[in-house]
């Protein structure tokens, strides 16, 4: 029989200022823990020897072969450092008799950032800012459009999203929403509408076999000519070549993209001395109406304290027997 101790979890893939907030926070609820910036693979299962909780980060997939050791390893529950879950198979953790649980934090920090890049791609900041830096300070040729002349389209309108509805009121704009699960004080309407009415459309719907290429070929053109795409949410609610051909043919005035498919590998490293793969996110890069920053909207203070904090009462939860997230 494994001896488990409850008092004891493992951090993989813990980035250094995670590790300064897991010991400081891990002794306030009586935890020790084991940490690694490595993310879980077969190689460190050892880690978490004993214990049947593990705290994850989603910057790396998990195998199903991992998943597979960690049951029997003993491990019963995954506790994900993040809201969304498609960097695991969560049916075969639970094949394999492990639950995975994921955390909330400040929707603000998504928020913010979101409307950040809403006001940066209708500004052309990217152009601006560019021409700027190489002393250049002429006003652009496109002039900007203020955000309570536009209609934005909200998708997806749980905590995230229902943060930017109450943000964008206040600059005055026309809101529409769609969500299959109404939550938010807002103007619902069916996708297809919403996009033909929008101009611009943000993304905050989870990431699922339904909502993989949400925006595809066909919707992408049922959009307004001149219309924006924010995405703050995850890459591949786009089919990201659709959205490469809807914005070099002029038929999208712009996108701004903190999520991409195929970051995996990309974002969050250095990348300056090595080659880029993905084709799609050259030319994206390429595009003077594309802004592309990588997967920190929820990078704040606020945020990442929440994070770690919850990812140790998730396993504390389901170690208590407890409803956990």
């Amino acid at each position: 029989m494994t001896y488990s101790d409850p008092s004891r979890i493992t951090i993989y893939g813990c980035g250094p200022d995670e590790a300064v907030l897991f010991r400081e926070l891990a002794p306030c609820f009586g935890v020790t823990p084991v940490i690694t910036d490595a993310p879980v693979s077969e190689a460190n299962i050892a880690l978490a020897a004993g214990n049947r909780c593990i705290s994850v980060g989603h910057k790396t997939r998990i195998a199903n072969a991992t998943l597979l050791a960690l049951g029997q390893a003993g491990v019963t529950y995954i506790s994900t450092r993040s809201i969304g879950y498609n960097h695991i198979d969560v049916e075969y953790a639970g094949d394999v008799g492990i639950s995975v649980g994921n955390v909330t934090y400040s929707p603000d920090s998504v928020a913010d950032y979101t409307l950040m890049m809403m006001l940066m791609a209708v500004r052309d900041a990217k152009s601006v800012l560019r021409r700027a830096d190489l002393h250049d300070y002429r006003p652009s040729e496109a002039r900007g459009k203020e955000l309570r002349d536009l209609t934005v389209g909200v998708i997806g309108t749980g905590r995230i999203g229902a943060a930017v509805i109450g943000r964008l009121r206040g600059f005055g704009c026309r809101v529409l929403a769609h969500d299959n699960h109404p939550k938010a004080v807002a103007e619902y309407v069916p996708l297809d509408e919403l996009l033909r009415q929008s101009d611009m459309v943000t993304l905050h719907a989870p990431l699922s076999v339904d909502t993989h290429h949400l925006l595809n070929r066909e919707r992408l053109e049922q959009m307004k000519r001149g219309a924006y795409i924010i995405n703050t949410g995850r890459g591949a609610l786009i089919d990201t070549e659709a959205l490469v051909s809807a914005l070099v043919s002029g038929a999208l005035g712009g996108a701004a993209l903190d999520v991409l498919e195929g970051e995996e590998g990309v974002f969050y490293a250095d990348r300056r001395t090595r080659p880029i793969e993905s084709k799609a996110l050259l030319r994206l890069q390429e595009l003077p109406n594309v802004v592309i920053s990588p997967h920190i909207a929820y990078y704040t203070d606020h945020a990442l304290s929440d994070t770690v904090e919850n990812s140790i009462i998730n396993c504390l939860t389901f170690e208590s027997g407890g409803q956990h997230g």
